[in-house]
């Protein structure tokens, strides 16, 4: 089980996400804790009702949303009552077994996992501390439970793998009914998994991971309104890294994934990836010195087995002006200056076989008609002419040629 836990200051945001994904048919609520009512006789307005109304007894803690994700074992096969009986026991664990929340059962993945929406406000005003609560409270919650109810261990070599995040099929999105919904929709699955997860620093950097599910977050051009009010948008690409169907912006996904939220993960990041620096460079450097005659597509097939996705920028050339690389494993990610000199593009492609350029463009047909077939040089002719030119300097400059021209001279004096 692999447990996630997102602090925001939006109970009616946390609240919303879950209710749509209801409305979409791809989410179920199948438990309740504390409101009052039964579980399926509780409206919208009792749910995000109880949460606000213990929010606001602590007006000075603004972070009052908490926001759980508990993730299974693709193999595991839990009933509902297994997962009320894992939601109420994992919240009794964290301190939270008190507090009024909610339990959605999602459908939207390809394993199975449930959401919970609570606040951290007690009923007296007083606020459960949410500092390290995922390292120390939730940690251990999770070991427990995996032994309690017999679940696969997450960090046990049969799930070192991390649960799949669906790319999204462009062709979907853009062919299907109800694109600007759907588009959305597939869009936060991506972010609900990377943003969290990944260590990135710049937009180029978690763009490097989100191209692999097909997602781009743009800027626009810099003369663009989005871009010169800081703006920010998610759209979907096909396989060619065209953008397509509708723009999403990030103000109107859950979570808000906006520019200027994603600068507080930038500056996290930046401490949080360097313990797992070392082990990109030697990866890069083993295969270099064990492999031979690599060329830069080859190492990228080779990093990939080790679970380290290199991602190359060329221009229309096709010449390699930058490196990112999204290790996968440790889910950090680096452009190739970060991890040193010798891993940045120009300094790389001098330990490899050089990439081949695009051929520059053809002369038409009537560029080459003008070409007589005197001046057309082949490979053959250009062989035969340096070989005998050698043969002529050397006839010219040898010593017993000298001695040859010198004899004649001196023959023509004695005779004349």
């Amino acid at each position: 089980m692999v447990a996630r836990i997102n602090a925001s200051r939006s109970l009616r945001n946390a609240v919303h996400y879950n209710e749509n994904k209801v409305r979409q048919s791809v989410a179920t609520l199948i438990h309740s804790r504390n409101f009052g009512k039964d579980t399926e006789k509780l409206s919208i307005t009792d749910k995000l009702g109880t949460l606000q109304k213990f929010a606001s007894l602590n007006e000075r803690t603004k972070v009052n949303s908490v926001h759980i994700s508990l993730n299974f074992d693709p193999s595991e096969k839990l009933d509902t009552a297994n997962l009320q009986s894992i939601a109420d026991s994992y919240m009794q664990k964290i301190g939270f077994g008190g507090q009024p929340y909610l339990v959605y059962r999602h459908e939207d993945a390809s394993h199975p996992h449930i959401h919970i929406v609570t606040t951290n406000i007690k009923n007296n005003g007083k606020r459960i501390a949410l500092h390290n609560i995922g390292k120390n409270q939730s940690e251990k919650a999770r070991r427990q439970i995996e032994k309690d109810y017999n679940l696969i261990k997450a960090d046990s070599k049969q799930r070192q793998r991390v649960y799949e995040i669906k790319p999204v099929n462009a062709d979907k999105i853009v062919y299907g009914k109800n694109a600007v919904s759907g588009t959305k929709r597939a869009i936060a699955n991506v972010l609900d998994e990377v943003i969290p997860k990944y260590k990135f620093t710049s937009l180029p950097e978690l763009n490097a991971v989100l191209r692999q599910y097909n997602i781009v977050a743009d800027q626009g051009g810099k003369e663009s309104r989005i871009y010169k009010s800081g703006g920010l948008v998610y759209r979907v690409i096909n396989a060619n890294g065209e953008k397509v169907g509708v723009p999403i912006p990030a103000s109107h996904i859950y979570n808000k994934p906006t520019l200027k939220n994603l600068q507080n993960y930038f500056l996290k990041n930046q401490v949080a990836r360097r313990p797992h620096m070392q082990r990109v460079r030697t990866a890069i450097d083993y295969i270099i010195a064990t492999k031979v005659r690599l060329t830069i597509s080859d190492l990228q097939q080779h990093l990939l087995k080790e679970r380290i996705a290199l991602v190359a920028r060329q221009n229309d050339q096709g010449l390699i002006y930058g490196l990112t690389y999204v290790d996968h494993k440790t889910q950090s990610v680096f452009n190739g200056s970060d991890l040193g000199k010798a891993y940045s593009a120009n300094q790389l492609q001098t330990r490899l076989l050089p990439v081949p350029t695009k051929p520059s463009v053809k002369p038409t047909i009537r560029q080459e008609e003008s070409i007589t077939q005197k001046e057309k040089i082949t490979p053959v002719d250009t062989v035969r002419n340096a070989v005998e030119s050698v043969f002529e300097v050397e006839k010219e400059t040898s010593p017993q040629a000298e001695f040859d021209e010198r004899k004649k001279k001196k023959r023509k004096r004695l005779f004349h």
